[in-house]
């Protein structure tokens, strides 16, 4: 196997390009990601605000101390992740007042030190003195590369003063583009449609429902890796591919796992195709990954090629991605007389 290129960086703002450049000239875009599953801690809710805060903290050094031998590029964490299970609403709002920014901070400094992403969910107050259900995403040095504010809580969490947020960023990271979506906001396709339009590479979901078949359509409808991180121990934590196929989960034993999927990659739809698909793997053989999950009509295509990346390779067989096939069909059908 070919050693990547050797690629000097001179400063820390440089690590960005430097590492957007080594994927490109490798043709390859690994990512290692981790989800845990873990629900929060009932804890005394009698102790002092600030123990409950230490306890807390120390719960999710031990849930993360499961992860970090295999260095990851990105950990997801459950909705609300740093609240203690089982407060009522007048001791949740005391505890957020004590926690501050102290559990965010304490992520912060993991994710700089294991030079990762960190993604999570919490509840926090804006300057406007408003409360969100937000997900917020850490980079490598710690710093918030985006916050997400939940689109859709619940009626509950409505009453009880969540307020709801409006916008569907896409966050850029050095490995690819990440989107965001929360437990109840997976029921609604206004939210979907909209990441659909932005194509992220990945979709990280922290919840406390799991969403059943509505991971797989998120995941195939927005042609992107779905991360669930379900804060309930006996729901699955999974990782899904852009075909919506389950490609690593938690289990009853291990309520986290760990895998590596690869961003360099195109789904394409079987008609028209066939034969190009074959002669694609006729040249490439091991270099290509052809995955048909059956019964939908379409693959997805990943190139583990060193240097020659999935566009590439389809742009030389002329293969047509899926995007692009079903758009034609919107057009013919437009031609004069065939609507009828």
């Amino acid at each position: 196997m070919k050693s990547k290129p050797k690629i000097l960086c001179s400063s820390l703002a440089t690590l960005l390009v430097c590492s957007l450049i080594c994927n490109i000239a490798s043709g390859r875009n690994h990512v290692k990601i981790a989800t845990i599953g873990a629900a929060s801690p009932h804890l005394d809710q009698n102790q002092e605000p600030q123990k409950l805060v230490d306890q807390m903290i120390a719960f999710w050094q031990r849930e993360l101390a499961q992860v970090l031998p295999d260095q990851p590029d990105m950990i997801v964490l459950p909705e609300v992740c740093d609240r203690p299970g089982g407060m009522s609403k007048e001791k949740q709002f005391q505890y957020y007042q004590t926690r501050g920014n102290q559990v965010i901070e304490y992520f912060a400094s993991v994710a700089k030190e294991n030079h990762c992403y960190i993604a999570f969910g919490t509840t926090r107050q804006l300057e406007d003195g408003t409360w969100r259900n937000s997900c917020v995403l850490l980079d490598r040095s710690g710093n918030t590369a985006g916050i997400y504010n939940k689109n859709f809580p619940t009626i509950g969490e409505m009453t009880n003063g969540i307020k709801a947020g409006k916008e569907a960023p896409v966050f850029q990271c050095d490995f690819g583009k990440v989107a965001c979506a929360i437990c109840f906001d997976l029921n609604f396709d206004e939210l979907r449609l909209q990441y659909a339009k932005q194509k992220p590479d990945i979709i990280v979901f922290p919840s406390m429902y799991h969403g059943g078949l509505a991971q797989s359509i998120w995941a195939y409808s927005c042609r992107a890796f779905f991360v669930g991180s379900v804060g309930v121990v006996n729901l699955p934590s999974e990782i899904r591919s852009p075909m919506g196929k389950v490609i690593a989960t938690s289990t009853n034993y291990f309520h986290f796992t760990v895998t590596t999927i690869n961003l360099d990659y195109c789904l394409a739809h079987l008609d028209n195709n066939w034969e190009k698909l074959r002669a694609l793997k006729k040249k490439y053989g091991k270099d290509v990954i052809i995955a048909d999950p059956g019964k939908i009509g379409s693959v997805l295509l990943t190139s583990e090629h060193e240097t020659i990346t999935i566009d590439k390779m389809i742009k030389e067989f002329e293969i047509t991605p899926l995007d692009e096939y079903l758009n034609n069909s919107r057009q013919y059908r437009q031609k004069p007389g065939i609507i009828e």
